[in-house]
């Protein structure tokens, strides 16, 4: 199978029945991808009578590097693909099955957005969720910016109090509780602060809830944005820097992508979603990650690792520390 129609949050299932999520654009050398779900019979989770076990990244690479030594880290040799679930071609199907999945479908078709721009990935993509599952919904390209700001009035418009003397019905579509936003951190393990953290999250943007479950708003390139080439780069040392940046349209992609004016680093990729969407273009920033060597320049990976000790991004601008 050539998979030249594959993006970013796709899943693709193998032979074994390992279940994949897509975790780059670029398949020159192998699909980029993360290994999720295994065959498991004591798993919590179950697929046409099959229990599956959900894997955290550092166990996926120990699990994929022992049993598939030949491949190349987290690439998967096309030939090894048995099916593709892409992530746009789910949506309609969990619309009609979920009114979680419908309710946001219907506010942001509201907005503006094509059904065909919208998609959804995570558990609910291959049909492993649970109980307590969040929704990982996709919106494509420049739509993404659209749902965003829909989003962020919903928010903004919920924060007026109310008048009790009309009897509304109450939004399907709601903010963060404490509770949550608490959880979402010591989910992301973040080197920053909890208010540091909440500082940038509720500038974002695109993060709610519905009916109690939490959701976020997933930016994936659009066919016109495609393809591109993502080369690793060489490893060279470890560094903090402050930077101005000059453009964040990928802010939001993974990795996110936000390109500074340096003396030495061009880019700062961010591999990690805590640090998606930290800066605005004009906004002066603080990073530390490993500082690669790509071909004739040089630029700042964030998150090296799932959970990325030592290594973080602030606005200092938006903290108003500049």
């Amino acid at each position: 199978m050539h998979l030249t129609n594959v993006r970013l949050r796709d899943f693709f299932i193998t032979a074994d029945d390992w279940i994949f999520a897509v975790s780059g654009y670029d398949s020159t050398d192998g699909v980029q991808a993360v290994l999720r779900y295994i065959p498991d019979n004591s798993g919590d989770r179950e697929l046409d009578g099959v229990r599956y076990r959900k894997l955290d990244f550092d166990e996926a690479v120990r699990f994929v590097e022992e049993m598939r030594p030949s491949w190349k880290g987290l690439y998967v040799p096309e030939d090894e693909v048995l099916q593709v679930l892409w992530a746009d071609k789910r949506i309609q199907s969990l619309a009609e099955e979920d009114r979680r999945v419908a309710a946001i479908v219907d506010f942001l078709v509201a907005a503006g957005i094509p059904i065909g721009s919208m998609g959804v990935t995570g558990s609910m993509l291959p049909g492993l969720q649970i109980k307590g599952s969040d929704i990982d919904f996709v919106v494509y390209g420049n739509y993404w910016f659209t749902a965003r700001d829909a989003i962020m009035r919903r928010m903004q418009k919920m924060r007026v109090p109310s008048d009790p003397a009309r009897d509304l019905p109450q939004p399907l579509i709601t903010g963060i509780s404490d509770e949550m936003w608490h959880r979402i951190y010591a989910k992301r393990v973040p080197k920053i602060s909890f208010d540091e953290f909440m500082i940038h999250e509720l500038r974002k943007g695109n993060r709610g809830m519905v009916e109690g479950t939490y959701f976020d708003l997933l930016f994936v390139r659009d066919w016109g944005q495609l393809p591109v080439r993502q080369e690793r780069g060489v490893d060279m040392h470890r560094c903090t820097i402050k930077a101005r940046v000059t453009s964040a349209d990928l802010a939001f992609d993974n990795p996110a992508v936000y390109e500074v004016d340096h003396p030495i680093i061009s880019e700062i990729l961010c591999y990690t979603h805590t640090y998606a969407g930290q800066a605005l273009a004009g906004e002066m920033v603080e990073a530390r990650g490993m500082m690669e060597q790509v071909g004739g320049t040089r630029r700042l990976v964030v998150g090296t690792s799932r959970e990325p000790d030592d290594e973080w991004m602030r606005s200092l601008t938006l903290l108003g520390r500049e």
